[in-house]
């Protein structure tokens, strides 16, 4: 499967399970052995292991591999090691303390709007009406 792909289908799996605070950060130039790593954050040990079971189940009909999870007994961290592209699942004081994204932080990657959450937003904010500033 095509890194694009992959990790379009991880997002949108994500967002299936109402996973927030979406990032995906390029570490292809890091000497890692992955090229994207993507942070989410979920509310609850339940939720946390509902986006991880969801993206595997996406990964997987799409025809990639799971080469491991890490965190499901725990609850508070999940990680997703699908090889090229690592999924990290935190609750968001837990995301707040370790603050991966100062680590890996560099470069986000920036992804096309066409997911269904983003297209939702868009329709609510077409259909709200315009609030004019307070004098």
């Amino acid at each position: 499967m095509d890194l694009r792909a992959k990790q379009r289908v991880v997002v949108e799996a994500l967002e299936d399970v109402k996973g927030y605070d979406i990032l995906v950060f390029n570490t292809a130039r890091l000497p890692t052995m992955f090229e994207r790593v993507v942070i989410a954050t979920g509310d609850s040990n339940r939720q946390l292991k509902a986006l991880a079971d969801r993206v595997q189940e996406r990964v997987r009909e799409q025809g990639a591999s799971v080469y491991g999870v890490e965190g499901e007994s725990s609850g508070e961290w999940v990680l997703v090691d699908l090889g090229d592209v690592v999924v990290h699942i935190m609750h968001p004081t837990v995301r707040e303390f370790y603050n991966l994204e100062e680590i890996w932080g560099e470069k986000t990657v920036r992804m096309k709007a066409e997911t269904k959450v983003l297209k939702k937003k868009a329709k609510a904010r077409a259909k709200a009406p315009r609030r004019r500033a307070k004098r």
